[in-house]
């Protein structure tokens, strides 16, 4: 395993935190349906719009270039929502295959129709793939959704369809400063853990790829 910033070219939007910590619970159990509300409701809610702004391709040219990727890889993205990370992928690698799996069934039905053909709603405790399938599979700020031992068989079916590569982003905090600006900004989240706690479920895991972590 391997602690590794591959989000470091992804914009870093403006949050407000102290009106995030306002949100009625009311508001967080709609965001946690994962439906429309989340993705194209309100702020309150979600993201307030979920739209195509080609934030991930430099992400994506960051990821291919760090992991060496083959033209014709074969690419998973866990919580991968309407498409946009393997969209960029197909623009940056024409060659290569995707494949994405998201709970939300509404994402899902509005993603981006050249990828929406490759894309299943279900959920990431159990992936609907072989063993092996994949030279790059990819989860960002999904696992931590689920309680943690939930978390940890996430974990262990990424690294089960993986073959070669995997990054895994997850809520995390490294000091208590970090874990109060975490309780404040989370929506959906079941599990935010220390980081140093999220290596530990990693390694029990038996989890081989790399890491990152979103605090706000």
């Amino acid at each position: 395993m391997s602690e590794v910033n591959l989000m470091n070219l992804y914009p870093k939007a403006k949050r407000d935190l102290e009106h995030r910590a306002t949100v009625s619970e009311e508001n967080r159990r709609i965001a946690k349906m994962f439906g429309r509300e989340f993705f194209d409701g309100t702020r309150d809610q979600g993201y307030g719009g979920y739209k195509y702004d080609g934030r991930w391709v430099p992400v994506v040219a960051r990821m291919r270039d760090h992991y060496r990727l083959a033209p014709d890889a074969g690419i998973l993205d866990v919580g991968c929502g309407k498409g946009f990370m393997l969209h960029d992928f197909k623009l940056a690698m024409p060659s290569c295959t995707v494949a994405g799996l998201d709970i939300s069934a509404y994402a899902v039905e509005h993603a981006m129709e050249d990828v929406k053909p490759f894309l299943l709603v279900g959920n990431c405790r159990r992936l609907p793939y072989a063993d092996h399938s994949f030279d790059l599979v990819v989860s960002i700020n999904t696992v931590h959704n689920l309680k943690r031992d939930e978390c940890w068989q996430a974990i262990r079916e990424i690294e089960r369809v993986g073959r070669r590569h995997k990054f895994i982003v997850v809520d995390a905090y490294s000091d208590e400063q970090e874990k109060g600006r975490m309780l404040k900004w989370n929506l959906t989240a079941e599990t935010i853990l220390h980081v140093s706690d999220w290596e530990t479920l990693f390694a029990e895991a038996g989890y081989t790829g790399d890491y990152y972590w979103f605090t706000p």
